[in-house]
């Protein structure tokens, strides 16, 4: 196929990238941490860790993991929020030979449970903050082994001591917990497994680019999430296309290691995970912020020093721009502001440039496509409204409901296909017989169209799929939740245009209980739904519209909302 974008590729973007420098993603880890072991990895609350702590903590924990008898490949949950203890975490399971599952720290049990069922995962560690959601589940889980990471781990001997005391007794925000040691199941505090990995041997794992790196979990039309099987390949094409591609915004910065990415997005999503990898293999340094809803605290970050590179979805930049203090922040260093996760309005776009100087870079991608599919040129000066070229390496086709390639200018599913694509769902063959055309694309959901300078603008989605804060919300799992609330005969659930999270949840509900309220359903839904996926407004029908055949229509419930 015609490559009519790569003409509109800013000078310097490579046509395409080279993912055979590398014998795994863990090659490039090892290489990187030889490379900049005395530079700094990240700063968390003023707590600096170097490459070469990065280094040897991960060896420790990973000689660790292995240590506890499990088999290569095999799959250990990261349920963690931006502390230092996520990336030794990731590098040590990468490094053992082992597959990184990523949850949400904020998962509810059964949500919890679910993906650590499907993975199949081994080994869990997780912050103390949430182990309380673990001790519900575990027992119907595959969990062997239990590493709880306390806030204050990584963060010094006497601050961190601090921070882990204000936490747990001021704060009181570690629930009460007790994780069951029945089946031989063990439960180690992460700076004991530290201490006992360290007099251990990290033993040499042989891994290829065809190994899974990652279990990246995304919503799904069957209502549950779908493991994403990312390969160290995906993942090292998706850092090397993205370095290609934000090279013009970095050009004048005469050494890379002095850049400093901002991540204020949770490393346990695809967007940032990338990025995070992307600084390891440059060299460049994080600043993690562990809870950018606080914005007074966010904000007195930004302050502390210049920061090159903020990543960020819509609602991240509208939130800030709104408090009184965002004004206070120096902007004079910030190279580049990357738009991702949700759809970016053009009116928050237009304020953050007008208030910072930096356009908003928009671009578009999926787990699936291991973060970043097209995106805008970062020479651009003005926000286009569009998600931009595919990056190197990458090809997009717009497709009809056959698999056939359209014209320029035709409206159908956008398709991607390239070295980063994801090779299917975990033990999904039918969901993936569905998913890939017979010519290698992967079908997004996403209704787009592209124009003669290979500009691709998205109309609509083919999927129902809601989009709240960057977050997927699928329908069909509301549905089938709600439903089974006392006094709830039908529902269907849809997304409606909010200005602050780009969509929110509305959820219409047939009742044959008339003492139902919508209170009912709403703490229903509190207990069983994490926060993004709960429903804003609840509207009680008398009946929903449906097809001939029965099925409810949602598309006339949007319309008529």
């Amino acid at each position: 196929m015609e490559r009519i974008w790569l003409k509109n590729y800013p000078p310097g973007v490579p046509h395409d990238i080279d993912t055979e420098q590398y014998k795994s993603l863990t090659d490039l880890m090892e290489r990187a941490f030889r490379e900049h072991s005395d530079n700094p990895f990240s700063v968390c609350m003023n707590r600096w860790m170097s490459y070469k702590q990065l280094d040897e903590l991960s060896t420790a924990l990973g000689a660790w993991l292995q240590n506890k008898g499990l088999e290569p490949g095999s799959r250990v949950a990261i349920m963690l929020p931006n502390l230092p203890q996520f990336a030794v975490t990731m590098a040590a399971i990468l490094r053992a030979g082992y597959t990184c599952v990523n949850v949400n720290p904020l998962y509810t049990p059964r949500e919890l449970e679910h993906q650590l069922k499907d993975s199949g995962a081994s080994a869990i560690v997780i912050l103390e903050n949430f182990a309380a959601t673990l001790q519900e589940v575990v027992e119907r889980t595959a969990v062997q082994h239990v590493v709880l990471a306390s806030i204050g781990d990584l963060l010094g001997p006497i601050n961190g001591r601090w921070l882990t005391f204000a936490v747990r007794h001021l704060a009181k925000m570690v629930p009460p917990f007790e994780l069951p040691l029945s089946n031989g199941r063990t439960v180690t505090s992460f700076k004991k497994a530290i201490a006992q990995g360290r007099i251990l041997n990290l033993r040499p794992t042989t891994q290829t680019m065809d190994d899974i790196a990652f279990l990246q979990y995304t919503g799904g039309t069957t209502g549950l999430s779908k493991g994403a099987v990312l390969t160290h390949r995906n993942v090292v094409a998706a850092m090397l296309q993205a370095e290609g591609w934000f090279s013009p915004a970095l050009a004048d910065v005469p050494d890379l290691r002095k850049v400093n990415n901002v991540a204020a997005l949770p490393l346990y999503h695809i967007f940032a995970l990338t990025l995070c990898l992307l600084a390891i293999r440059q060299g460049s340094y994080l600043t993690l912020v562990p809870n950018p809803r606080d914005f007074a605290k966010f904000i007195e970050v930004l302050k502390q020093r210049p920061f090159h590179v903020l990543p960020g979805v819509n609602t991240l930049f509208n939130a800030l721009m709104q408090h009184p203090m965002f004004k206070t922040i120096d902007f004079s260093s910030l190279k580049l502001t990357q738009a991702g996760g949700m759809a970016a309005s053009e009116g928050t776009a237009h304020n953050w440039q007008k208030a910072t100087g930096s356009a908003m870079i928009e671009g578009w991608g999926m787990s699936e496509t291991c973060a970043i599919g097209t995106n805008n040129p970062v020479t651009q000066k003005t926000f286009s409204g569009n998600i931009g070229l595919p990056l190197p390496s990458i090809d997009i086709a717009i497709k009809d409901d056959d698999g056939n390639s359209l014209p320029v200018g035709s409206s159908g599913e956008i398709c991607i296909r390239g070295p980063n694509v994801m090779t299917g769902y975990y033990n999904q063959p039918a969901e993936n017989a569905k998913t890939f055309t017979e010519d290698g694309f992967m079908r997004t959901g996403d209704i787009g169209i592209m124009d003669e300078g290979g500009f691709t603008r998205i109309v609509d989605r083919k999927k129902d799929m809601i989009i709240v804060s960057g977050f997927n919300v699928f329908p069909s799992e509301l549905e089938n939740l709600i439903s089974t609330c006392p006094g709830v005969v039908e529902c269907a659930a849809v997304g409606i245009p909010d200005a602050m999270q780009g969509e929110t949840i509305k959820v219409f509900v047939v009742r044959n209980d008339p003492m139902l309220t919508e209170e009912a359903v709403s703490r229903f839904c509190q207990d069983k739904l994490t926060g993004y996926k709960r429903p804003k407004y609840i509207e009680f029908r008398d009946e929903l519209p449906k097809s001939n055949v029965g099925k409810i229509l949602r598309r006339d419930l949007r319309s008529a909302k």
